[in-house]
């Protein structure tokens, strides 16, 4: 099969590459034409995923589609912005049907819950790997970075951490669990939900935020340094599920939500007065702790008593205590 048959047969041909709101012209020419208002800026962001390195080797290419473009959509709920399309460039060892197809099922079930739309790409032979890049639009000068925390202001997270490091040894099969305790914190690791919603909810009210894929402690570190603060986390504040608690207990499970990554949970620092509103119009805001003068981040105990963690999160080309 040749590059451009394969690309007609499961990519073009898909429901979500026909186009739609914010896209005036999609795959089969040089370049995607995105529709923009004039009040609206372009949220742009690229993620790779490599076979054996970010998931496990021989995953299912369903699972792996699922993962691969809502990992990258994430990224546009931190800056609060709307997707509007991705591209997706494919590198395969071989061209082989039935893979492609359970991995262009996926796709379409994931940009289907996202309201993203696929509109363009390439395929090559080489190991397997994934290079997504999404288009998102948000109001212009609105978008929510790094860079606003400011001290006095509280910081929160948008649901409960840790469930996708937990479920790594689920995933690479060197542990099991009942199903009601594993089911949900493998659903956490290959189908993460970014929080496109809660990011569009929180423009003009939150400081900053990012998602959370490093681990907490590692990516609230970026938040510390752009906006040239100090954040302290309250250890005991930080939500933990129950299947996560049911796996690996209570020491276990507070390390994989401080600094075992892969969540794509929301993570932002609020004024104190907007927490309330926002909890009661239903949208998750946990308070995690604040924002001092200083820099870094600091993790302390329910006595205030600064913590050393053993790990503060992933990094390519670093230890995991970097």
């Amino acid at each position: 099969m040749g590059e451009f048959e394969l690309i007609r047969q499961y990519f073009a041909a898909a429901p979500c590459a026909q186009g739609g709101e914010g896209v005036a012209l999609g795959i089969g020419d040089d370049c995607a034409l995105l529709e923009l208002a004039a009040d609206q800026q372009l949220a742009v962001s690229t993620d790779t995923l490599v076979d054996g390195v970010h998931v496990p080797q021989g995953a299912d290419p369903f699972l792996l589609a699922m993962r691969g473009l809502a990992v990258s959509v994430s990224d546009l709920a931190a800056m609060g912005a709307t997707p509007l399309g991705f591209t997706l460039a494919l590198t395969l060892p071989t061209a082989d049907a039935a893979w492609l197809e359970a991995f262009a099922a996926g796709l379409e079930r994931m940009a289907g819950q996202c309201g993203i739309r696929l509109v363009g790409g390439d395929t090559t032979r080489g190991p397997l790997s994934l290079t997504f890049t999404v288009f998102g639009r948000v109001p212009r000068g609105q978008a929510l970075t790094r860079r606003g925390a400011r001290v006095g202001n509280l910081l929160c997270v948008g649901g409960e951490l840790g469930d996708a490091a937990g479920a790594l040894p689920l995933v690479l099969g060197t542990l099991t669990a009942d199903p009601a305790v594993a089911d949900p914190l493998l659903a956490r690791y290959w189908s993460p939900q970014p929080q496109l919603a809660l990011g569009q909810a929180l423009l003009g009210k939150a400081t900053a935020a990012l998602d959370i894929s490093d681990g907490l402690l590692a990516d609230c570190g970026h938040i510390a340094q752009a906006s040239g603060v100090k954040l302290c986390i309250e250890q005991s504040r930080v939500p933990l599920s129950t299947a996560l608690l049911a796996l690996c207990g209570e020491a276990h499970a507070r390390a994989c939500a401080l600094s075992g990554g892969d969540d794509y949970r929301l993570a932002y620092t609020l004024p104190a007065e907007a927490v309330e509103p926002l909890q009661a119009a239903g949208w998750p805001v946990h308070v995690v702790g604040r924002v001092e003068a200083g820099a870094g981040v600091d993790l302390v105990d329910e006595h205030g008593h600064c913590i050393q963690p053993p790990a503060r999160g992933y990094q390519h080309f670093g230890s995991r205590g970097d």
